[in-house]
């Protein structure tokens, strides 16, 4: 298989996971901590915002099946990205918006669809997300994985909110 990766963060990880799951051709996913230089940060440690870490995704997906357009689109279609450290209630620098590019075609298309989504119109506020190189991830306890599955929709919602 010519299984690639993606990584996102959008807000509440658990809901972002979820909406990833659903989508034919993700192969699997795990939600931890991303973009901060703090080795082996826990969820606590993450939630102060002192580890730097945003709360991210890690897909494996089959490219024959979805592609990272996909991926960039549903990414767009289930936060708001015009929020600079913030999704709905939830407040943070771990709580930013930020595509973690694995290689230059990601970063490329990452970019272009950002560019895009200004042109739109579709938000009044600009488009706050970072388009940064994925680093380290630090997969997350494994009471967050899969969240929804194993507890239901309560504690996070996504936002997709169109302005």
């Amino acid at each position: 298989m010519n299984f690639r990766t993606s990584s996102f963060a959008a807000g509440c990880f658990w809901g972002v996971e979820d909406a990833f799951r659903k989508i034919p051709g993700v192969v699997a996913t795990e939600v931890g901590y991303a973009g901060g230089p703090t080795s082996n940060p826990r969820y606590v440690d993450v939630c102060t915002g002192g580890t730097g870490h945003a709360k991210a995704v890690r897909i494996l997906y089959d490219p024959d099946v979805v592609t990272y357009q996909n991926l960039l689109d549903t990414f767009w279609s289930i936060h708001d990205p015009t929020q600079k450290n913030r999704q709905g209630p939830d407040v943070g620098t771990n709580y930013r918006s930020v595509i973690f590019y694995h290689d230059r075609e990601q970063k490329e298309s990452a970019i272009q669809s950002k560019e895009e989504l200004e042109r739109s119109g579709r938000f009044k506020r600009p488009v706050v997300t970072e388009i940064i190189p994925a680093t380290v991830f630090w997969r997350a306890e494994e009471y967050h994985q899969q969240y929804h599955e194993k507890h239901g929709r309560a504690g996070c919602r996504l936002v997709g909110i169109e302005k």
